[in-house]
């Protein structure tokens, strides 16, 4: 078996969690000859960062103008220059890696594994099916080389006590010119990332208005919780799609997760599974929410919300 090559995710400035939790995955396939690629503007600081990732062996530091928006279109070209004798590539699953692999493994003339859980054996994987209700394992072929985004709900992140040596290389793909960026726009605020954050409350259609989330963002900030939100929330224009927390939204294991009005739809517990404690609040004792909920409340939102945030003082 060849190398290792693990795709960095960053903002430009630092390194998102989600590098962390593929390094979990690279080191259960094995633990020697781990490289992470990263490919921006300026990457220094963000090399330093993944330099320290315990296992990683070598940073690829690629720096280029063209990487400063980060766009698939431009990044997968670069990262099949670099796949040489690299025997695996890895991604987050995160909206990032959804993105870009496909494409890297579309260049390189392979199928991608998706959302990989666990790892049986080098080639040998586990991967959740029918929005988690399965696990079915897939088997590789070690003739080709292997393309796959990791389920970072699944892992715990690397600790930050590495030493890897930092290699400057020369952006010397062909980059297409079909695709540009024309604008990005982002939810502000002081809240932590939904994908990342230790805390996360969400809110479902119970809240039956855009303007009653204001209860939702209240007493995530009283407790420094990011913000999440049920589709139903989001099909309702409650909130943005970028909050949707579930099978066709985000993927997230939190330490703690509070489903506030949320009945608890199975594309919605696909989620938050891997969660530490989830907490839920409905007026309906037979919503499915209870059934994977380890605290229980039942009565109206609208009462135990502000006198949750009361006790919180």
């Amino acid at each position: 078996m060849g190398r290792i090559l693990v795709i960095a995710e960053h903002d430009g400035a630092s390194l998102n969690a989600s590098t962390a939790k593929c390094m979990a995955c690279a080191t259960a396939i094995d633990n020697e000859g781990i490289d992470v690629a990263v490919l921006s503007a300026d990457g220094a600081a963000i090399c330093d960062q993944a330099a320290a990732l315990s296992g990683v062996a070598k940073v690829l530091k690629v720096d280029h103008e063209i990487f400063a928006s980060q766009l698939a279109a431009t990044l997968a070209p670069q990262i099949v220059e670099l796949a040489g004798d690299y025997s695996h590539i890895l991604g987050p699953s995160t909206t990032f890696g959804k993105d870009l692999m496909p494409r890297v493994a579309a260049l390189l003339g392979v199928a991608q594994i998706s959302d990989i859980m666990e790892v049986k054996s080098a080639y040998s994987f586990q991967r959740p099916i029918y929005a988690g209700n399965a696990i079915v394992t897939v088997d590789a072929s070690p003739e080709r080389k292997l393309v796959a985004t990791v389920r970072t709900a699944s892992y715990k992140a690397v600790s930050s006590d590495g030493s890897g040596t930092i290699e400057a290389v020369e952006a010397g793909a062909s980059f297409p010119t079909h695709t540009r960026l024309v604008e990005i726009k982002a939810s502000s605020g002081d809240r932590p990332d939904l994908q990342t954050a230790a805390k996360v409350i969400s809110g479902g259609r119970a809240l039956a208005s855009e303007e009653n989330f204001s209860l939702i963002y209240s007493l995530a900030d009283k407790i420094g919780a990011g913000v999440g939100a049920s589709r139903a929330a989001v099909d309702a224009g409650y909130v943005p799609n970028d909050m949707q927390v579930g099978q066709t939204g985000k993927i997230i294991a939190p330490d703690l997760y509070v489903a506030i009005g949320i009945s608890g739809a199975i594309q919605h517990l696909t989620g938050i599974k891997d969660a530490g404690t989830i907490v839920a609040i409905n007026k309906d004792p037979e919503a499915p929410i209870f059934e994977v909920a380890d605290i229980g409340l039942v009565g109206d939102l609208f009462e135990i919300v502000p006198e949750l945030e009361k006790q919180l003082g």
